[in-house]
């Protein structure tokens, strides 16, 4: 009688599927290691081979996320004008968070596990950061005192688009009575702004 269940090598990944999906069905609440056994038709025991805990499994779930998420950005159409990288950036950011919601939500919307020491998970997150702050850095350059100059037009810009991806994701934006051609808007309104708080000339018409 053959064994169904997954190999070794593959229940790794294979807690990993489960785990998103039973926070796509019970919210990240109810994630357990006995109910991503139970999907996957493996005993109870079997996940933890792999995750010592939930908070484990977890961590290795947003690292994903993240990772996914830096692979999606560096993905973005690229140019040599950093003015232009950067609205490119943003946009490639906003398709992201609209077409990706549950890994956007575990991303940002979600208390890190702090019992479980996985330094991959800070290495991602700050990989997808990395992106932003250089395109900054071709923007204004590695003088002196840019370093922080940088970081905080990093912030502005995160908190910016972050924002409007919550507004335009939330449950009251289509009971505001905002006209549909501003919503279809908004994206490019939101760039132009961050254009505008950064000194940059606006986009070409």
């Amino acid at each position: 009688m053959s064994d169904s269940r997954p190999a070794p090598v593959e229940l790794r990944d294979a807690c990993i599927v489960a785990a998103r999906e039973a926070i796509a069905a019970h919210g990240i609440e109810h994630l357990s290691l006995r109910d991503v056994a139970r999907r996957l038709g493996v005993s109870h025991q079997a996940p933890y081979k792999h995750y010592p805990s939930r908070d484990h499994l977890l961590a290795e779930v947003v690292r994903r996320c993240f990772e996914g998420f830096a692979a999606y950005l560096d993905g973005r159409e690229h140019f040599d004008d950093p003015v232009q990288d950067l609205d490119s950036l943003g946009r490639r950011y906003m398709e992201y968070a609209r077409s990706h919601p549950l890994e956007y939500r575990l991303m940002f919307g979600t208390p890190w596990p702090a019992a479980a020491e996985h330094p991959g998970l800070a290495r991602d997150a700050l990989h997808a950061f990395e992106i932003l702050r250089n395109v900054l850095r071709r923007l204004h350059g590695d003088g002196p005192g840019q370093c922080e100059r940088v970081d905080m037009d990093a912030l502005f810009i995160w908190s910016t688009i972050h924002g409007l991806v919550g507004v335009l994701d939330g449950n009251c934006a289509d009971k505001l009575g905002i006209a549909p051609l501003v919503m279809d808007q908004a994206v490019a309104q939101i760039m132009d702004k961050v254009r505008l708080g950064l000194g940059l000339p606006p986009a070409c018409s």
